[in-house]
């Protein structure tokens, strides 16, 4: 099957972009795979397709594919990247529900909407407090996603990530945040995500660890999360929302063989 794509970053957290708004590709778990593999096809952190809306409100419909073949619920940096592709600030339909968009300049805004912030909806296997996991004193929330955001040094992102993804307290399996608070308003952070392994960027990640680092009182609710591959500002509305804002860059456009 010959495909056209687009290829994209949001701080270095790259997608494969298919638009199948006129002709959906149904791909299977397999091709999904293969697109996302970088050795034997094009490469990225995950695959994005692009589908027709269904529900009223919505400007495009937007699916987020591990490269394990999985789907996620939600991605920021992809999400940021899809009002880039699509352009006139639209409203996305994801898993996660409806993501309403902003423009200012080269930079790019997007309503997460409001975190999960009860064990059931991270989800946890069991009832816990989510800000305060027995499993290394981890916060937990969802963005759309499972998350978890550890406190203290960032490094351990490599170490500690793989086991605690797939740890028994998350059976979904769980996108791992390792932030260092710099100051009430900028953290470091890396993340773990859940399917992909550790990448340069993650912005759902950063929304929930900045949500997390609120409800601890260790930040303020508008907070610069510095990543491996840049920066973004996250803001934790009074009103319970979510902003994310931060680039997204086109790589190049092209075609399968």
């Amino acid at each position: 099957m010959t495909l056209s794509f687009t290829k994209m970053h949001g701080l270095g957290n790259d997608f494969v972009v298919i638009d199948g708004r006129q002709n959906d590709p149904a791909l299977d778990t397999a091709t999904i795979r293969h697109l996302c593999d970088r050795r034997f096809g094009i490469g990225c952190d995950q695959l994005v397709l692009l589908t027709a809306p269904t529900l009223a409100g919505a400007d495009v419909h937007v699916r987020f594919f591990n490269p394990d073949g999985s789907e996620a619920g939600a991605c920021g940096n992809a999400s940021r990247c899809m009002a880039k592709f699509v352009g006139g600030a639209p409203t996305l339909q994801t898993a996660a529900g409806l993501l309403p968009t902003a423009q200012d300049g080269d930079l790019f805004t997007v309503d997460m909407g409001k975190p999960r912030l009860d064990w059931q909806d991270v989800p946890l296997s069991k009832a816990c407090d989510t800000l305060h996991l027995p499993l290394h004193d981890a916060a937990a929330c969802s963005m759309g996603n499972p998350h978890a955001t550890l406190f203290g040094d960032a490094s351990r992102a490599e170490t500690l990530g793989p086991a605690l993804e797939r740890d028994p307290l998350f059976p979904e399996r769980a996108n791992i945040g390792f932030a260092q608070i710099l100051s009430p308003t900028h953290m470091r952070l890396r993340v773990w995500e859940r399917g992909a392994g550790l990448t340069l960027a993650c912005g759902s990640g950063a929304c929930a660890a900045v949500v997390n680092a609120v409800r601890r009182g260790l930040t303020e609710r508008t907070c610069t999360v510095t990543m491996d591959g840049g920066d973004l500002r996250i803001t934790w509305r009074e009103d319970g929302h979510v902003l994310m804002t931060g680039p997204a860059v086109t790589v190049f456009h092209g075609t399968t063989a």
